[in-house]
């Protein structure tokens, strides 16, 4: 039994600061997080959500939290 066979999560950070024209500097600035955390959620090499970021981020984003995270179904063939 893996993990995918329940599904994943999605960040869509990259795209919600493309959208924004925030660089990473900025956003960690707005958000008072270290860049280094941040570029993990960044890159969605992050394992574990921390739901004080997950606030911090909507925060400085001006976001709700289903445009941060998305859960994506196994697919049928798993």
């Amino acid at each position: 039994m893996n993990d995918q066979e329940f599904g994943s999560i999605k960040l869509h950070l990259k795209e919600l600061m493309e959208k924004q024209n925030l660089s990473l500097s900025k956003l960690s600035f707005r958000a008072e997080m270290q860049r280094t955390q941040l570029k993990h959620y960044y890159d969605g090499s992050i394992q574990r959500l921390d739901m004080a970021v997950l606030s911090r981020l909507c925060y400085a984003l001006k976001c709700d939290l289903t445009d941060l995270i998305e859960y994506v179904p196994p697919s049928k063939d798993t």
